[in-house]
């Protein structure tokens, strides 16, 4: 706790918060390796989706993603709540130095008391952890081209299996699977589209999304053009044809890790195609 100086007048102006303050610059030192933990437990996650990894797994790691938004916000509530004891002795400069662990404690305990589940909505790391996760599954979905390949291959079998197949039978087959590879070829498409920046009109190899319009950049592009803006006293418009947002941040971009896998994946999918 803070001390005093020797001359016993109980003054509050002579309390020296320096010890205190230091202690508080170790917690929120602290409060950064949460943050880590919260990005390792990320990526592992991420990994276990991508590798199809069985659920329960997954599970765990949203448990350990949870424990850390309860220690992060107990953290919060805890420097908060001596600040505020600090700023109290200050301001009010008591005659008799108060008891400060007391006045901790109370207002820790308030801050507390108003905890809630939303507030792990408010939690950066925690929101981007539920939509990576989700972005991730929905491309780790068997391509549909890859299913229907296989369906094709069993009607083969099939066929092959019957005596004399009939040229105008397999002639209709293919036929019949025309628009289908039609459609192939629109999905194919409509994926790599998205792999692509607005900005360097190139695929993407370290993605950023942009938390208020949801659109992703190169992030070198975007953040030099952002620079480039902010350096004229110009605002940064999302460069995003159509997009609204007229005002782009740095804080607006996050790393979008889940497209970035994507990818990675699609990547070397087409590599082993081409071998």
């Amino acid at each position: 706790m803070p001390g005093r100086s020797s001359s016993n007048s109980g003054s509050a102006g002579f309390i020296s918060f320096s010890g205190i303050e230091s202690a508080l610059s170790s917690l929120r030192n602290f409060q950064s390796c949460i943050s880590s933990g919260m990005d390792i437990v990320t990526s592992v996650a991420l990994d276990l989706v991508q590798t199809q990894t069985e659920v329960s797994s997954e599970y765990s790691m949203e448990k350990a993603m949870v424990e850390f938004v309860i220690m992060d916000r107990e953290l919060n509530n805890y420097i908060k709540a001596v600040e505020s004891a600090m700023n109290h002795v200050k301001e009010e400069r008591p005659e008799n130095i108060p008891d400060l662990k007391l006045l901790v404690e109370k207002k820790f305990l308030s801050l507390q008391s108003k905890n809630s589940d939303a507030d792990f909505q408010n939690n950066e790391k925690f929101v981007q952890f539920k939509q990576q996760l989700k972005e991730l599954k929905k491309r780790s979905v068997k391509p549909k081209e890859d299913r229907r390949h296989n369906e094709f291959d069993q009607i083969k079998d099939k066929d092959a299996s019957r005596a004399g197949n009939e040229r105008d039978g397999v002639h209709a087959d293919r036929e019949a699977d025309a628009p289908e590879g039609v459609d192939e070829d629109m999905i194919v498409t409509q994926s790599q589209t998205n792999f692509i920046c607005p900005i360097t009109q190139l695929e993407m190899k370290k993605p950023v999304k942009n938390k208020v319009c949801g659109h992703t950049y190169e992030e070198e592009a975007i953040v030099r053009m952002i620079e480039s803006k902010h350096k004229r006293k110009k605002k940064a418009c999302c460069p995003k044809i159509g997009c609204s947002h007229t005002d782009m941040r740095m804080s607006d971009l996050i790393q979008d890790e889940a497209l970035r896998r994507a990818i990675e994946n699609h990547n070397k999918k087409r590599h082993r195609h081409s071998e």
